[in-house]
């Protein structure tokens, strides 16, 4: 795998050196953080926490990320005239696990046909689907940035022979621009609620249809009468106690769903010290014990929920603290949004419309690229279809007389 300085890249009239490095300890946080979340020069929050230098650092100092774990760290830096104009989360992935846009067919059709899919290159945030900036241009330097960015990472996975470059969970703008530059896009879809200025949980229920508005009251009332407390943790709120509980409740959930764990303990940790102001950990607490709980990130105008676990079953409260708490945090703290994490069309009847999701692809063999080139055009006329049906059929009031 590339190490080190790579040969410059031009992008425009200036000569642009992209460099990779195999550790964030490599560049400060500072001149990360300048690309990564320029927003946050007045003092407030990151649009999302997950490409600041602090939760990417985390990853890999918790050995989340790094050798054993298929995620080996690729980090691009590009500078011009010896300033920082971009920089990029990219990872040699040996796997395509933790990642939520799915691409094992591709990786089994291309060694079926005597290919070698992998490593492959992946620009992302590791066991994260959540949407966000991914070439992370310093503000001015955009399209010089970006182009560098897209012309570095395709430039090592040819020089190295890989397979290709995967870009998941980038915004709009990124993806019209990476296809511009040849790239394949591919779109897929989420569940998210968006806040239309509520005042309260009420409000938000008003705007449900009678069914639907029935049926979360419902829920809430048999989640919240699961004999206990529900209790919202963040900040200096949060202790390393909750982590202790919370890391049975993760266990448990990955081991249901991925076999093992994507994060480590030793990541909780972590958190604990640089991330905690990022996060909101909800718990269920009965008889003074944590029983169930929800992580969730919190970004400048959004909510993200991550991971959820319980060691005792209760109905509905899983869809209590992992989607009505969001809610209810969202409107008492002015969040436009919250974002539910990767599928779960379940999500669709507590509020929770269907959004397109982008990534791009670029595939080095011209046959696996042709092939996979016409399966995306016919995901990407699905994909918009199911939007428009879900949300046509959404839990949302159509007319007043529904009511009655």
């Amino acid at each position: 795998m590339a190490e080190g300085q790579l040969d410059s890249v031009t992008a425009g009239a200036d000569r642009i050196e992209v460099e990779i490095l195999t550790s964030l300890s490599q560049i400060s946080a500072a001149e990360w953080d300048a690309c990564a979340c320029p927003e946050t020069a007045d003092g407030g929050r990151p649009e999302d926490p997950f490409t600041t230098h602090r939760f990417l650092m985390a990853l890999e100092d918790s050995g989340s990320v790094g050798p054993g774990t298929g995620w080996h760290p690729q980090y691009l830096v590009a500078r011009q005239r010896g300033a920082t104009i971009g920089v990029a989360p990219l990872y040699a992935k040996t796997h395509s696990q933790g990642e939520y846009i799915f691409d094992h067919n591709w990786g089994h059709a291309y060694e079926r046909a005597g290919g070698r899919y992998y490593p492959k290159l992946q620009i992302a945030v590791p066991f994260t689907p959540a949407t966000g900036r991914r070439f992370l241009a310093r503000p001015g330097a955009e399209v010089t940035g970006i182009a560098a960015l897209v012309q570095g990472a395709v430039e090592i996975a040819a020089r190295n022979r890989l397979s290709s470059v995967h870009v998941t969970f980038c915004t709009e703008a990124e993806a019209k621009a990476g296809a511009d530059m040849g790239l394949m896009h591919r779109v897929t879809q989420q569940f998210h609620w968006e806040n239309r200025g509520y005042v309260d949980f009420d409000a938000f229920l008003a705007d449900l249809s009678s069914r639907k508005r029935k049926a979360i009251r419902k829920e809430r009332a048999a989640a919240q009468g699961f004999g206990g407390v529900i209790r919202h943790h963040t900040g200096d709120m949060l202790r390393p106690a909750h982590w202790d509980a919370f890391w049975r409740f993760y266990q448990d959930t990955g081991a249901r769903k991925w076999g093992t764990p994507y994060l480590t303990r030793a990541f909780f940790d972590r958190a604990q010290e640089t991330l905690r102001e990022d996060m909101l950990l909800v718990l269920a607490e009965r008889d003074g014990r944590p029983v169930a709980g929800a992580l969730n990130f919190i970004g400048r105008n959004r909510l993200y929920g991550r991971y959820w676990g319980c060691i005792e079953d209760h109905p509905c409260l899983h869809f209590e603290l992992c989607y009505y708490q969001a809610i209810d945090h969202a409107i008492s703290h002015g969040l436009a949004t919250v974002e539910a994490g990767a599928q779960g069309a379940h999500k669709l009847a507590r509020g929770y419309l269907p959004v397109a999701t982008h990534s791009l692809h670029w595939i080095g063999d011209p046959g696996l690229r042709g092939a996979i080139a016409k399966y995306l055009r016919a995901e990407r006329d699905a994909v918009e279809e199911e939007i428009e049906v879900l949300t046509e059929y959404g839990p949302f009031r159509r007319t007043m007389a529904e009511e009655t």
